[in-house]
């Protein structure tokens, strides 16, 4: 993201709006919108423009160019979806709690943006590396590092489970992956389901409401020996 000090350092007049907080945020916000509706590569800036009710002139002064409103826009989603998930993951926290702080935080965010997961893997079919430069950034630590960290709680605590015979035996990875799939899936598919499941948008908060409810155990009893 391009935040030249003054106009010296831009290259460039002053345009109305600059430097305005409100005014990024609006720009933003369309980017995400219009990135929603056409896909990146279908995309226009002036499309983005006037959605968020600027001159084009504008969002090149701000981004210099649609690749870096991208950026902007992917590493914003992310932000919001990774970091509390991915935390509380790692953390301490017992391994039943833990679940069901994860399926919170994960139903409560995408109720709110139910489209951020096929955006999200969208951008990661498209551009792999963005992830992998952009978790360091959040997390403060290397990717592999990061990793690591995860996965050696993980293991541990399903070990000490294991041992007390109150858990079958599941790989951390494998564990990762189903209970975030389970929460992810019915947003990333949601037009699919709500085509196949006859569901308008109140049937679909409905479902996910029950979900908020089911989820959790139906995960864990599916761990039991």
């Amino acid at each position: 993201m391009v935040k030249p000090n003054d106009q010296r350092q831009a290259g460039t007049a002053r345009l109305p709006g600059a430097h305005d907080g409100d005014t990024e945020h609006r720009i933003l916000e369309a980017a995400h919108a219009v990135f929603l509706r056409r896909g990146t590569a279908g995309a226009r800036m002036q499309e983005i423009a006037d959605e968020a009710g600027v001159n084009k002139a504008l969002l090149h002064y701000y981004f210099r160019t649609k690749d870096r409103l991208a950026q902007a826009v992917f590493q914003r989603a992310a932000q919001q979806l990774f970091p509390s998930v991915l935390a509380a993951l790692a953390s301490d926290t017992p391994l039943e709690a833990k679940v069901a702080q994860v399926v919170q935080l994960e139903l409560d965010h995408l109720t709110r943006r139910p489209y951020l997961p096929g955006y999200i893997l969208s951008e990661l079919h498209h551009h792999p590396d963005r992830l992998t430069q952009l978790i360091p950034l959040m997390l403060g630590v290397p990717l592999d590092e990061a990793r690591r960290g995860l996965f050696t709680v993980l293991r541990h605590q399903i070990d000490e489970r294991v041992r007390a015979g109150t858990m079958r035996r599941i790989a951390p990875e494998q564990f990762v992956v189903n209970l975030l799939a389970l929460c992810v899936f019915p947003f990333a598919a949601r037009p699919m389901l709500m085509a196949m499941l006859g569901f308008d948008a109140a049937d679909f908060e409905q479902f996910i409401a029950r979900r908020r409810k089911e989820l959790v155990p139906f995960f864990l009893g599916a761990l039991r020996p």
